[in-house]
């Protein structure tokens, strides 16, 4: 989903989410592993990184930012909720580049509960 397709607010939870990422390059990363003396499947394995356009739309993102959104509201998130939700990751996942990595582990839920529930 484009940024242009959503609404103000959502526009505006996109760039904000967007900025607040922990991304590095593929370039990047190589350079760590070398350093490291690691294959690039041992430093995937030990950080947990996928492109971030994967991370981003991934069903483990998707519901660890749900529960932490229900945590922040202290009731099920409406069917509204969860929808921008999934507009707001889907947006920002199709704005990374192709070869931007990143964690899995990262604090994307919580700045994104945060987001939503303000």
């Amino acid at each position: 989903m484009n940024p242009e397709l959503l609404d103000h607010k959502h526009a505006a939870i996109v760039a904000d989410l967007s900025q607040c990422l922990v991304t590095r390059t593929l370039g990047q990363v190589a350079d760590e592993a070398r350093r490291d003396g690691e294959s690039l499947e041992q430093m995937v394995d030990r950080y947990e990184i996928d492109f971030a356009w994967q991370v981003l739309g991934s069903e483990r993102l998707r519901s660890s930012s749900l529960a932490a959104l229900e945590q922040r509201l202290d009731r099920p998130a409406s069917s509204a909720q969860q929808a921008s939700l999934v507009a707001v990751l889907a947006a920002v996942a199709a704005a990374q580049a192709s070869d931007v990595l990143m964690s899995f582990d990262n604090d994307v839920a919580d700045r994104l509960s945060g987001l939503l529930a303000a």
